[in-house]
């Protein structure tokens, strides 16, 4: 099998690497890089687990060979924010739109490419952008919501406040030993 001699930018950071003619993009990622935060899932293209965005597009990574993306710039989900949590990353978690989190991924690179295109989905729009990424937990109804909530906080320019700790309590539920 011949290889090629590759150059990624991965989360800001460039990466250079030999692959094989025949490797996926998700696998260039995550077994020559040991970038976890793509994940395989179907290794089809029907899931969407993999997905991640190449050029700033979200593309599913199992779909693309990683000889195609030579050059290109990659972001993952891990590479969304420096520092903390990114508007839509925080919106997720707010809303409670993971529970296992094998989709959040790529939930969470589509949710991007969908608000990078339209600032003010309906929950329609929302759910058709989403119709490609397979979550087998939630039912959809928060990660809608995460979405909804993610698009509001960008249009006024709020991150979503402060950084999650443990033990915190949902927006607006009282934590432990609140006054009743």
């Amino acid at each position: 099998m011949s290889t090629h001699d590759i150059t990624l930018t991965v989360d800001g950071t460039t990466e250079e690497l030999t692959v094989e003619s025949r490797t996926l993009l998700v696998h260039a990622l995550r077994d020559e890089l040991g970038d976890t935060a793509p994940n395989v899932g179907c290794e089809s293209g029907k899931c969407g687990a993999c997905t991640v965005e190449l050029d700033g597009d979200a593309v599913k990574s199992c779909t693309v060979l990683a000889v195609q993306a030579d050059g290109s710039s990659v972001t993952t989900a891990a590479g969304l924010a420096d520092g903390g949590l990114d508007p839509v990353q925080r919106a997720f978690h707010d809303e409670h739109g993971l529970q296992c989190g094998y989709c959040t991924p790529g939930m969470l690179a589509t949710t991007h490419q969908l608000l990078a295109e339209n600032p003010d989905p309906s929950r329609a729009e929302i759910r058709r952008a989403l119709k490609g990424n397979v979550c087998r937990c939630t039912g959809y109804e928060s990660i809608v919501d995460a979405v909804e909530t993610a698009a509001a906080r960008l249009r006024t320019g709020d991150g979503g406040g402060e950084e999650p700790t443990a033990g915190s309590e949902r927006a607006g539920a009282p934590g432990p030993g609140a006054e009743d």
